[in-house]
């Protein structure tokens, strides 16, 4: 496997790890919701709104990481490109970025690589940016020794 797949493989598993969370959290609400309406006479409905807040909040959360997935479906590990884009992973100077979602640092094999959005700041930095190029961030300048 190579470290395009393997930092795709993290990035993926971290998605689907969110995805099961949230699926498993907005049950939880559900069945405390269930057990709520079968348990409760009065009028007192405050735990009841609270919940639908947090079963709220939850859906949304899901809707997010379901379009990540997706998103990630689009990044191609085989890509092949001189310049930086969805799928790259370019090397600087000092450090390692993979664009593809934003994750933050990964370390394989010690090495550290920064798995980052295209829509992030320093992706829009890196878009289309090519070997030699520089660039700066937050005070910091990079030269891009390479793009794989």
């Amino acid at each position: 496997m190579t470290i395009k797949q393997q930092l795709w493989q993290i990035c993926n598993n971290h998605v689907e790890d969110r995805i099961n969370d949230y699926k498993n959290e907005i049950n939880l609400i559900k069945e405390s919701l269930e057990s709520n309406d079968k348990g409760n006479n009065e009028d007192d409905d405050s735990g009841n709104g609270k919940l639908m807040n947090d079963l709220e909040k939850n859906i949304g959360y899901l809707n997010e990481a379901r379009k990540t997935h997706e998103y990630l479906k689009l990044v191609k590990t085989n890509l092949l490109s001189t310049n930086a884009a969805l799928g790259s992973l370019v090397i600087t100077d000092t450090l390692q970025f993979f664009i593809a979602i934003s994750l933050g640092k990964i370390e394989i094999d010690n090495n550290t690589y920064y798995a980052i959005s295209l829509q992030s700041p320093i992706g829009q930095l890196l878009k289309q940016k090519t070997e030699g190029e520089q660039f700066e961030f937050n005070g910091t300048k990079y030269t891009i020794k390479q793009i794989i």
